[in-house]
């Protein structure tokens, strides 16, 4: 019989992919497809609608979690993803902003919109918080979680290097775009957001070991068992 406190789990997981994979369909429906899939938002929005429907699988079959570093890691780029929208793609103080783009979005597109920047990121942020058993994270997975946004930006800027002047999206964020800063300054840009993608994980990993427990949450030793432990004094 399923616990209460793994329906909880399964159901609220089972809701962070549906948001994200409403909001991926939206944006493939209303534009282009290659484009579309150029984006690390969309990536990183496939990677949560992936990792949370097997987290919510594998938590109603009472089964061991994702193992840390990718939940750990989906978590991280998820917030990124807000973060970086809301903080520089949306912000008028920002040079970097695309707010003449976002105020022409209407209907199921800017829906889409807030699924794929405003609620996946809080409702991952959320299940860390509440549902996710703490001190799972090590220091060492925030160096490994920086090889994602690294393939990102080379896949990028050869997707960019390869399209022609003018092309739509040719570069998908505006500090990537080399055609109009140069790869100086677009080195520069990424260097920076890598130096805070770092600090944000290991400050993630840090929060993860002084959180307290939820009682929600099962506790590291329930959801790392691999099998139930013996009566004698071996486990």
């Amino acid at each position: 019989m399923t616990s209460p406190t793994y329906v909880v789990q399964a159901v609220f997981r089972a809701l962070i992919a549906a948001a994200a994979v409403v909001g991926v369909a939206i944006e493939l429906t209303h534009g282009s497809v290659p484009v579309v899939l150029s984006f690390f938002t969309i990536w990183t929005n496939i990677a949560v609608a992936v990792v949370f429907s097997l987290s919510a699988t594998r938590a109603w079959q009472h089964r061991p979690d994702v193992a840390p570093l990718y939940r750990g890691g989906v978590l991280l780029f998820i917030l990124i993803t807000g973060l970086v929208f809301h903080l520089v793609l949306a912000n008028a103080s920002s040079p970097f902003n695309v707010l003449a783009q976002l105020n022409e979005l209407t209907g199921a597109k800017a829906v889409a919109n807030q699924l794929l920047h405003t609620v996946t990121p809080i409702g991952a942020l959320l299940d860390f918080l509440v549902l996710t058993a703490p001190g799972t994270l090590r220091p060492r997975h925030a160096l490994q979680w920086l090889a994602y946004p690294l393939a990102y930006v080379t896949f990028a800027l050869i997707r960019g290097a390869l399209l022609a002047p003018g092309a739509k999206a040719r570069y998908t964020y505006p500090f990537i775009d080399v055609a109009q800063y140069g790869y100086a300054r677009v080195a520069l840009n990424v260097l920076v957001l890598g130096i805070f993608f770092s600090a944000l994980g290991l400050a993630l990993v840090a929060a993860d070991r002084h959180r307290p427990a939820s009682p929600l949450a099962p506790r590291p030793a329930d959801e790392n068992r691999i099998s139930s432990q013996a009566a004698g004094p071996l486990k």
